[in-house]
């Protein structure tokens, strides 16, 4: 039966390789819409991921870490005073522009702390010190920057909202989902640069446990001493960072939609291609009928026709979403594929195919096994 599976596929070779090219396809638009979904949202929630905090003080109905809302810097003194609490800093996360060489104008999202070593950010440098942030109006910008400002290197100066910068180094990684280009400056230079409306305010304040202190109970405390603020756990934070994203753009219903589109490729195309083979090998499967053969012999030997598909297919299609991923990142697309993932795709393309059999198996159960000895 195995053997008669292969050999029905590989009759027709170009109609094989149109299988398997169908499959590959639609599992290489898998991988990338939901790899380009996951990139996006790590996008979003990446700082929160690295910053060392366990619980994140916020403004009411704060809707992402992007678009921060000011309140009261003094109330980190109150979270301070809470017993269980090893250390809360106050975080200034504000959008500024800055002229480039051009005499073009960009966007910046800058993130200001007092002390960005005690707190992991930016958790990769690739050049520069971050204890001289303290020391003059410097920043630290971070690599990605040049898809939007152009070449840039340490030493370099730019003017940040009429104030003439000195870049001291390069950060990585540090990706926002606006595509704003992200830079590390002191907490006193940022409330400088974003005037009036920021003095004396900030927009979050990180709070670390001590080591086996109850967090749940800091957290009811400070939501006692704040009641005008909104506490999170850094997992809550980013949770709603990412959502606010999937709602208010679509691109959750966008990925949805060519998920399915793909799938129903796929499915299609094997099972247009397994009919066609089925139907020109009728007299076979009436044969295998014939000589004792059951309705389930014969789903296995279709069976086996879709699987092969799908595996030679998912292999191809897995092998493309591969090539593409390093292409992606030198445009600045991060492509994430995790394992649970990748063991998703393939369970799904071979679910998809064996159901796609289907199709071939209602016709070939209804075969008479006279047929094979008729003219």
């Amino acid at each position: 039966m195995p053997n008669l599976a292969l050999r029905n596929l590989l009759h027709d070779r170009l109609r094989s390789a149109m299988t398997v090219a169908g499959v590959a396809f639609a599992v290489t638009l898998v991988f990338v819409q939901i790899g380009l979904f996951l990139g996006l949202l790590d996008n979003a929630s990446v700082t929160i991921d690295r910053i060392d905090a366990d619980l994140w003080v916020t403004s009411r109905n704060t809707p992402n870490v992007d678009f921060a809302h000011g309140f009261p810097e003094t109330l980190v003194q109150r979270v301070r005073s809470v017993p269980g609490v090893a250390r809360a800093d106050n975080l200034l996360v504000q959008f500024l522009n800055v002229a480039l060489p051009t005499g073009a104008e960009e966007g910046m999202l800058v993130y200001g702390l007092e002390d960005f070593a005690r707190w992991g950010l930016p958790w990769k440098l690739e050049s520069g010190d971050l204890e001289d942030l303290r020391r003059g109006d410097f920043m630290i910008l971070d690599a990605s920057a040049e898809r939007r400002y152009g070449p840039f290197a340490p030493g370099d100066y730019r003017e940040v909202m009429g104030y003439r910068l000195k870049i001291l180094g390069r950060s990585l990684e540090a990706l926002s989902f606006t595509t704003s280009p992200i830079a590390f400056i002191d907490y006193r230079l940022v409330q400088r640069l974003a005037g009036e409306r920021m003095s004396g305010r900030t927009t979050y304040i990180l709070v670390r446990a001590e080591p086996g202190a109850d967090l749940a109970a800091i957290r009811a405390e400070i939501g006692a001493r704040l009641p005008h603020n909104d506490v999170y756990t850094a997992a809550e934070w980013a949770r709603r960072s990412r959502g606010y994203w999937i709602a208010s753009t679509g691109i959750g219903l966008n990925m949805y939609i060519t998920v399915f589109l793909g799938c129903l490729v796929g499915v299609v195309v094997v099972a247009q291609t397994l009919y066609t083979s089925t139907m020109e090998h009728l007299k076979e499967f009436g044969t295998v009928k014939a000589i004792g053969g059951s309705n389930l012999d014969i789903y296995r030997i279709l069976g086996l026709q879709a699987l092969l598909a799908a595996v030679v297919g998912f292999a191809f299609g897995g092998g493309i979403s591969a090539a593409l991923a390093p292409a992606m990142a030198s445009i600045g697309l991060k492509l994430i594929v995790p394992t649970g993932l990748t063991a998703a795709v393939f369970a799904g393309t071979l679910l998809l195919c064996l159901a796609a059999s289907f199709v071939s198996f209602r016709k070939v159960a209804a075969i008479d096994p006279a047929l094979v000895f008729r003219a």
